[in-house]
């Protein structure tokens, strides 16, 4: 089986995973996230505007925004890394590529904590996406200006146990859940 063949099979499985957990979540699934960020605050932090069943980090990211500048990933062209446009809470937003909304007027920022969603992860901080690479391009561009905090934000159930990964992935720093924090390198 191919690289490309195992990341689909995983990737099947683990969208099943995230559905189920999706539809079972309870209100207040960013709580732990929410805890995570008010450790950094005021550091510039981008999350992300939720699509399909992916755990949905707007709550923290409103109380981030209280302390300091936000955004959100916008996609440029296929085969290039995201740029970043500032999000507020109560801001108007629009259609974007891939279904996902990005903010009206776009104002430019520059991450240094990253969340990303993703579809699978491991405890060592593999991540599995949607396959497109724009997350991997990203972080190697970001990392390579200074240091980024990446946090993957999953439903716990969307663990496994091991994923099909190539020297491109980019690794998490940390993967925060509904249920708890999970440090890479310290689980």
């Amino acid at each position: 089986m191919s690289l490309a063949e195992e990341k689909a099979a995983a990737r099947k499985a683990a969208f099943a995973r995230r559905k189920a957990a999706h539809v079972a979540a309870w209100p207040g699934a960013s709580g732990v996230l929410s805890e995570v960020l008010a450790g950094h605050r005021g550091v510039p932090v981008s999350g992300y505007l939720p699509i399909r069943t992916e755990i949905d980090p707007r709550p923290a990211m409103a109380e981030a925004a209280a302390w300091g500048p936000v955004g959100v990933p916008v996609i440029v062209a296929n085969g290039a890394p995201l740029t970043f446009a500032r999000w507020e809470p109560e801001g108007q937003l629009v259609d974007g590529p891939f279904g996902a909304q990005i903010p009206a007027e776009q104002v430019a920022m520059v991450p240094q904590i990253v969340i990303v969603p993703l579809v699978a992860f491991t405890r060592d901080g593999a991540r599995l996406g949607y396959g497109g690479g724009f997350y991997d391009r990203t972080l190697e561009g970001l990392r390579a200006e200074g240091p980024v905090l990446a946090i993957g934000f999953a439903y716990a159930a969307q663990e496994a146990e091991a994923l099909p990964h190539d020297p491109l992935d980019q690794p998490l720093d940390m993967i925060v859940t509904e249920a708890g924090v999970i440090e890479v390198g310290n689980a």
